[in-house]
């Protein structure tokens, strides 16, 4: 009898357009490979699917952002005895929060840009700019801005309390994109993004032709040493599971800053794991059915 695989998609947070497209890209390839797929899409209540999800083998978690992925729906399966894809509830809410994650990155001896956390818009910053302001648990670069200089600041932090209760100011580190997936506790090929804008923002991330990509990226061996050594630990500390993908800026001296863990990676067309998974020979269906084996 084939597997049964439920895609749970959707949600209410920024990223819901990119969950969908995730997921209808997870569905095609679990058809493909054979599997018995059912797509369950909500909104808000995804509660009401319980007996549905109870009587999939494995429901492939394709949220990004929001409650999907700061580990609230990840709590509530594990409450309804339901087996899913990616990293626990714990470590989904560790790597949701960027400020907590990069602490762990710190105390591991693991660069990472100096940040401080801004709880109300009358914090005073200490951070000089350039800097980058950004909701502490967002993902997709959603309400990021870059500030150049004192007089855009007010805008920024009143733009990033829009998606957040607390935000983080983090110093703006010149230097290249980088991004590595890891599944099953092995670092895949390196991806360096090379956005058509300044910034590698929600626009460049999804919309095919604004980003260049180059994988594996063109890294001197000891700098590929360090990001693939620096993720092990990071993806072992934060508590991780199954795959996730670590982002960096390489500066110019060839020092990766950690950014940040994102535990339920893209898997749409343009996304960046996928073509990790390529460059090491393995296609998209080939991925999917990896990640849903070493769940199972």
């Amino acid at each position: 009898m084939s597997l049964k695989v439920g895609v749970l998609m959707g949600g209410a947070s920024e990223e819901r357009d990119v969950s969908i497209s995730s997921g209808q890209a997870i569905i095609k390839a679990c058809n493909e490979i054979g599997y018995m797929v059912s797509e369950f899409l909500f909104k808000n209540n995804y509660k009401k699917f319980a007996g549905m999800l109870q009587e999939q083998d494995l429901i492939f978690n394709a949220l990004h952002g929001g409650m999907g992925e700061n580990g609230e729906v990840q709590k509530w399966m594990d409450k309804i005895n339901v087996k899913y894809t990616g990293s626990g509830a714990t470590s989904s809410s560790l790597c949701m929060n960027k400020a907590e994650s990069k602490s762990i990155a710190k105390a591991s001896g693991i660069a990472t840009p100096k940040w401080q956390l801004i709880k109300k818009k009358q914090d005073i910053v200490k951070i000089k700019p350039p800097l980058i302001v950004k909701p502490n648990d967002q993902g997709s670069t959603v309400g990021l801005s870059v500030v150049n200089n004192k007089s855009e600041m007010a805008d920024a932090i009143k733009k990033a309390f829009q998606f957040g209760e607390n935000i983080i100011i983090e110093e703006f580190i010149n230097g290249r994109e980088i991004t590595i997936p890891i599944i099953d506790s092995s670092p895949y090929p390196i991806v360096e993004i090379s956005p058509l804008k300044p910034l590698y923002d929600y626009e460049c991330k999804y919309t095919p032709g604004m980003s260049k990509y180059h994988c594996p990226a063109k890294l001197e061996d000891m700098v590929v040493k360090r990001i693939e050594s620096n993720t092990m630990v990071l993806f072992d500390k934060l508590g991780c599971s199954i795959y996730a993908r670590a982002d960096y800026i390489l500066d110019r001296h060839g020092i990766p800053y950690f950014l940040e863990m994102n535990t339920l990676p893209g898997m749409t067309s343009t996304s960046l794991v996928p073509k990790s998974a390529n460059a090491k020979g393995l296609n998209f269906n080939e991925l999917i059915s990896t990640i849903i084996k070493l769940s199972l």
